[in-house]
């Protein structure tokens, strides 16, 4: 085939979302508070339309099944990771994802470790992220007690950091932030506070899952240790985020690009891309595709080599081996 795959992005309306994603990206919002826009999904809670090409109209989920020599023949049965850009109007809940043992037992679905890189963040943004719990019974005490202020743990956040955010661990987004979330492909959360609101098309709070957060919280809060390397091509900088050691599930690079850019390493079957800022070319086999902001795409594992020129930030991935 020897072509991309370009993705149409599928919206979800949360009470914390708004209206940004339309003009940070000039999307074609549908109505409502737009928190989630799925740009890079097989998951079944919001499959992407391939947009292009020999499968255009068909979903990523069914030829992932159809077409498995295009991801490098994987093992799993679905799509590993899951592209999102997020929105917060307002604070997320305070949740934590199971890991793949627990989430398999109690959810039917995978684990959920996922990390952020910052698209914006206001002046003042912060994460919850972590706690200041030191063991299960004090952690179980503060929740009961709904002694948040003591517990969670609060991080200053910029435009342009990255965060990275294993299963087990206590977070939320706050208002004034976006962000790319790189993830498993799941979608199990826990709700372990949710700032006493109340859901406007309800009239009802939002139901909580404490036994299930108290049950896969990590305890005490681990800071993850990130080693990040970047590798100079000419004027571009390839900076890689998160890799393995320390995570199991996926690889996350910054593409800096400020020329062209020859790519002959995936470092895994297959890579997905997601165009943050500026506009330039993707060249694969010779032909061209011209690339904007807001842009979402995979290079198949059947294109060995390919390039990228223009004045551009993008956010890509690969699954690890265990994810193939």
């Amino acid at each position: 085939m020897q072509e991309p795959l370009f993705l149409r992005p599928v919206f979800h309306q949360k009470l914390w979302g708004g209206r940004q994603l339309e003009r940070d990206f000039d999307y074609d919002l549908p109505a409502g508070d737009i928190g989630e826009c799925w740009v890079i999904s097989g998951h079944p809670h919001g499959p992407n339309q391939i947009a292009n090409g020999v499968y255009k109209g068909q979903l990523l989920s069914d030829i992932y099944i159809t077409q498995p020599e295009l991801f490098g023949h994987p093992q799993m049965k679905r799509f590993p990771l899951l592209t999102k850009i997020l929105d917060a109007e307002a604070p997320l809940s305070v949740q934590v994802h199971p890991g793949d043992e627990y989430a398999a037992a109690n959810a039917h679905d995978l684990g959920k470790t996922e990390c952020w890189y910052v698209i914006h963040a206001e002046p003042g943004a912060y994460l919850i992220y972590g706690h200041h719990a030191q063991t299960k019974a004090q952690l179980t005490e503060m929740v009961q007690k709904g002694d948040w202020e003591h517990l969670l743990r609060k991080q200053p956040v910029k435009s342009g950091d990255f965060v990275y955010v294993p299963s087990g661990t206590i977070h939320a987004l706050t208002a004034g932030i976006e962000v790319l979330e790189t993830q498993q492909s799941s979608d199990t959360t826990y709700r372990l506070y949710d700032w006493d609101r109340v859901d406007q098309v309800t009239g009802k709070k939002r139901a909580l899952h404490i036994q299930q957060s108290l049950d896969v919280i990590t305890v005490p809060f681990q800071q993850p240790n990130l080693h990040q390397d970047s590798v100079q091509c000419g004027k571009s900088t390839i900076t890689e985020l998160v890799g393995p050691p320390q995570s199991r599930y996926f690889s996350v690079f910054k593409n800096d690009i400020n020329d062209t850019v020859k790519y002959d390493d995936r470092r895994g079957p297959y890579m997905l891309f997601s165009v943050i800022r500026g506009q330039g070319t993707l060249t694969v086999a010779g032909k061209h595709y011209s690339l904007v902001k807001g842009q979402h795409f995979i290079i198949p594992h059947d294109v060995s080599t390919w390039e990228i020129s223009g004045q551009m930030l993008l956010i890509s991935s690969t699954p690890s081996a265990k994810n193939y």
